[in-house]
Formats: structure tokens, C-alpha cells, sequence
């Protein structure tokens, strides 16, 4: 399916929040949203690193930037940056779900230097090549399933009934994943729970997640089908995009979507990417500003609706 022409016009009374926005995608859709006028405020859980990103952005010239402190883990972190954010602007236009983590432990040197080619990343092929390299631990697997699903979950119910005081109706943007396509996952029997949109709540979506983590638990990941390839970030990225099918059914009001960004090249690849971030902001920016009665529910590849998940 073609892009979508979204009207990039929009006024300085906007008010966004970025989770994970100290570096990478998140901070160049910070950047790119402040430059078009919107206010933006940065998240990040280092404090260091986030307060140092806004200062950056300042002295570029952009004011229109503030920094907040989120755990997206912390059900009061969350709640303290909803606190926050109505303290300042009373509502909330925009909100992108950026923050995530890879769900492997890593030998980065020895993955640098298997010089993989970025093609062999996005097919799947480099599985059986990093394996001597990438660690998938059960413990690993939860901390990732917590920050990328459950993370984005609490701050999006966090932030809701600011989102749903925003006059023109709210953006949410979910930064998915190539990875969360469902085409990806062996098992035919899951691919049908979470291809059946009617039937799809948090309740099958988090039963299926606790199933994956079973057989993590177990060693149990190939004989049950699930995907091989960064399997905990792949199944909570799947996760995400059937909560965005979710709440784009019980927000109609809303533009809701997730989007895979791109194959970037940032810290949670391990820098093996080939786009820039401000190429890999630029899916998520658009769909941050679409217009009144644009498209929700969906998955985007970078600017470009498709089809099916």
C-alpha cells in the first residue's frame, strides 16, 4: 500500500511525550517533532544521559523541549509523568512508544566482527550465524517482554485520560519492529489467535506472552514454534502491534499505529543497521501528525501502510 500524505502543519499548541529518547530513533523524532513546533517533552531513564540530550537539542535552538525521568517498567514513574504532563500542558496531543530493549545479552566484539550482511538481518538468515554470539536467557526474555509490551502498555494507560482530552483527537504511535510481522512465527496456531482481530484483548495477547515465557523457561522456544531470531524482542513486538489493534478498536476517536521503523542503525542493533535515525524518525513522525480521520489499527513499514500485519 502507498504512503500516506500526512498535513505536517501543525500548531505550537501540541504537546508530545518520546519514551526513550536520550538517543537513536527516539531522539531524532523529538527533534524532528520540536523543529515543526510541537512541545515535546523527552523521556529517558538515565537522567544524565536525558537531561544532557535536551540540553543538545537547546543549544541548537530548540526551547520547545523538556526533559522527565520514566522507568517505563515503574507503574509510578508512569504515573508521575502523566502528573506532570497535566501539571504543564493540561492534555496530551501525541504520545510515541519508543523505549525498548533487545532481550539477548551480546558479545558485541565477536558480532562486529561476523561483519554480517544487513540483508541476511532482515530475512532471518543470520539466526543460525549469531548464535555463538547472542545469548537468549530466561531472564533476559522477561526484563524485554516488561519494557517493550508491558512498558508500553502502563505508560499508554498512564497517559489516556490526558490523550483523550486532546481536541483534535490524539496521536499514539507504537515504534514496532520487522521482526513483530506474524508471517514470522512458526506456529501456525498463533499466527491464528492474534491474526483474529475480533477475539484480540490484553487478556489472549498477555496469555500468549506467558506461554512464550514458559518455554523460555523451559528451553522450549523451537519445539513450540516461536520465532528464533531475537525471539523475546520479536513476540513482545508482536505483543505491541496487537495492542495497537486493541485500543485502536475501543479509541475510535484516535489515530493509533504502529510502525517498524526501518533497519536503523542504533545501540539496540548493535550499530549493524544501515539507515539514520532521522530516516528511521520519519515513519513515526508522520503518523505523530496525521490528519483528522487518517488511518488507525494499522501497521506501517516506515511511511507505508501495509496491508496486514
Amino acid at each position: 500500500m502507498g504512503s500516506i500524505d500526512a498535513d505536517q502543519q501543525p500548531t505550537g499548541n501540541l504537546c508530545a511525550v518520546v519514551t526513550g529518547a536520550n538517543k537513536g530513533i527516539g531522539l531524532a523524532v523529538v527533534r524532528q517533532l520540536a523543529e515543526l513546533g510541537v512541545h515535546v517533552v523527552l523521556t529517558s531513564r538515565d537522567v544524565a544521559r536525558g537531561t544532557a540530550a535536551v540540553r543538545s537539542l537547546h543549544s541548537a535552538g530548540l526551547s520547545n523541549i523538556l526533559f522527565y525521568q520514566l522507568d517505563v517498567s515503574d507503574p509510578l514513574s508512569a504515573a508521575s509523568l502523566a502528573g506532570f504532563v497535566s501539571d504543564r500542558f493540561g492534555k496530551l496531543d501525541i504520545l510515541v512508544n519508543n523505549a525498548a530493549a533487545s532481550g539477548v545479552v551480546v558479545d558485541v566484539e565477536g558480532l562486529v566482527a561476523l561483519n554480517i550482511d544487513p540483508d541476511h538481518w532482515l530475512s532471518g538468515k543470520a539466526t543460525n550465524l549469531v548464535k555463538e554470539v547472542i545469548e537468549h536467557t530466561h531472564e533476559s526474555a522477561v526484563a524485554c517482554i516488561e519494557i517493550n509490551y508491558f512498558g508500553c502498555k502502563r505508560v499508554t494507560e498512564s497517559l489516556l485520560p490526558l490523550l483523550r482530552l486532546s481536541p483534535s483527537g490524539a496521536r499514539i504511535v507504537n515504534v514496532s519492529s520487522l521482526r513483530s510481522e506474524l508471517k514470522r512465527i512458526p506456529n501456525e496456531g498463533i499466527r491464528g489467535e492474534l491474526a483474529d482481530v475480533e477475539k484480540l484483548d490484553e487478556e489472549r495477547i498477555e496469555n500468549i506472552l506467558g506461554r512464550f515465557l514458559e518455554d523460555s523457561k523451559e528451553g522450549k522456544l523451537e519445539a513450540g514454534g516461536w520465532p528464533m531470531m531475537l525471539p523475546a524482542y520479536s513476540i513482545s513486538k508482536v505483543a505491541v502491534n496487537a495492542y495497537t489493534r486493541v485500543i485502536a478498536r475501543r479509541w475510535p476517536e484516535m489515530c493509533i499505529n504502529c510502525v517498524h521503523p526501518g533497519f536503523v542503525k542504533t545501540d539496540l542493533n548493535w550499530n549493524t543497521g544501515v539507515e539514520t535515525t532521522d530516516e528511521g524518525a520519519r515513519g513515526p513522525v508522520m503518523l505523530a501528525l496525521l490528519p483528522a480521520g487518517g488511518p488507525s489499527g494499522r501497521y506501517f513499514h516506515k511511511t507505508a501502510a501495509m496491508a496486514d500485519f
